[in-house]
C-alpha cells in the first residue's frame, strides 16, 4: 500500500469520526466536524498530488479514492439535512446522483475498465467542500455556493454518464 492509498483509507476512518463528532455534544462539535470534513478534502487533495507527481496511481487508488470522497459527501449532506441546515432534497438529489455513479462504476470494473476522475468532478466537489466550511460562518451564503455545486455536480453526472455509454 503506497502513500496515496493510506491517505485515501484514512478518509474512510474519519468518516465514521465525522459523525461522532458531529452529533456529540462537545463545545463546538459543528466547528470541530466541519474542520474534520476539510481534512478529509485536504487528504484528498494530497493522494492525488503524490499520486500523480511520483507516479503512484494504482487501480485501487482510482476506485476506492472517489468513493471515499462520495462517502463523505454524502455523510455530511445526511448529518447537515438530519439537523436542518439543508433541506432534505439536496441529500436525496446527491444521494441518486452518487448511486448512479458508483453503479455505473462498478460496471465498468466489470469490464476492467475505470473512469478516472475529470476536472468537471473535481469543480463539484470543490464547490461542496467550499458551501460546507462556508455554512460555518455564513448560511445564506454557503447555501448559494451549494446551489452552484449541485449543478456543477448533474454537469458532470451527464459528462460522465456521456463517457460511459461511449465506453459501453
Amino acid at each position: 500500500m503506497n502513500i496515496p492509498n493510506i491517505l485515501t483509507t484514512i478518509r474512510f476512518f474519519l468518516i465514521p469520526v465525522f459523525c461522532i463528532v458531529y452529533f456529540s455534544s462537545i463545545d463546538n462539535h459543528f466547528m470541530i466536524s466541519i474542520i474534520i470534513f476539510l481534512v478529509s478534502g485536504i487528504t484528498d487533495v494530497l493522494d492525488g498530488y503524490i499520486a500523480r507527481k511520483y507516479d503512484m496511481v494504482t487501480k485501487w487508488g482510482t476506485l476506492l479514492d472517489p468513493l471515499a470522497d462520495k462517502l463523505m459527501l454524502l455523510t455530511v449532506l445526511f448529518c447537515l439535512s438530519r439537523t436542518g441546515i439543508i433541506p432534505i432534497w439536496i441529500f436525496i438529489l446527491i444521494l441518486g446522483k452518487e448511486g448512479l455513479m458508483i453503479l455505473g462504476g462498478l460496471l465498468l470494473l466489470k469490464k476492467q475498465t475505470v473512469i478516472a476522475a475529470k476536472y468537471y468532478g473535481k469543480a463539484a466537489t470543490l464547490f461542496f467542500y467550499l458551501s460546507i466550511g462556508i455554512m460555518v460562518f455564513n448560511s445564506s451564503i454557503g447555501t448559494i455556493i451549494m446551489y452552484v455545486a449541485i449543478l456543477l455536480a448533474f454537469f458532470a453526472f451527464f459528462n460522465y454518464f456521456r463517457n460511459y455509454i461511449n465506453i459501453k
